[in-house]
């Protein structure tokens, strides 16, 4: 039996809502006072990164969303980070998406990644900010594009 053509064209202009969080500010102060609760070199990490993050695009904003710090294109969010007892995640909204040459995601998840920092271990800098540019360039697109 033959499929109708029109059946594959349905399933292909289906498109996935992107998610969204209402309160998405400039500057939240209740990140800074988060920020500030965490000392140390952990704290120095989650700091450094979400500030990488900040500095993506004066569309830039920024909410505290089930206890961590996260950014947003608008009311999109593309990266968030979170400290734990002995490392940082550095997460990606849509990380599954995302190229990553340096192998640094982790996860296995449908759409989120992220990427563990460790005081002790070195970070591959430019590969993580040319991931969290990526992050930043993908919800740019997919805000834009629908």
């Amino acid at each position: 039996m033959r499929k109708h053509p029109a059946a594959d064209s349905k399933v292909a202009t289906m498109k996935r809502e992107l998610l969204r969080f209402n309160g998405a500010v400039e500057r939240a102060p209740a990140i800074d006072a988060w920020m500030r609760e965490y000392r140390g070199e952990l704290g120095a990490l989650a700091h450094h990164w979400f500030g990488v993050m900040r500095k993506c695009g004066d569309e830039v904003r920024e909410l505290l969303h089930d206890g961590c710090p996260v950014v947003c294109l608008g009311d999109a969010p593309f990266g968030c980070v979170n400290v734990f007892t002995s490392y940082v995640n550095v997460g990606f909204f849509h990380g599954a998406a995302l190229p990553d040459p340096a192998r640094l995601l982790e996860g296995t998840g449908k759409f989120m990644r992220h990427v563990k920092l460790r005081p002790e271990r070195p970070t591959n800098a430019a590969a993580l900010t040319r991931l969290i540019e990526a992050a930043y360039s993908d919800i740019k697109a997919r805000v834009e594009n629908g």
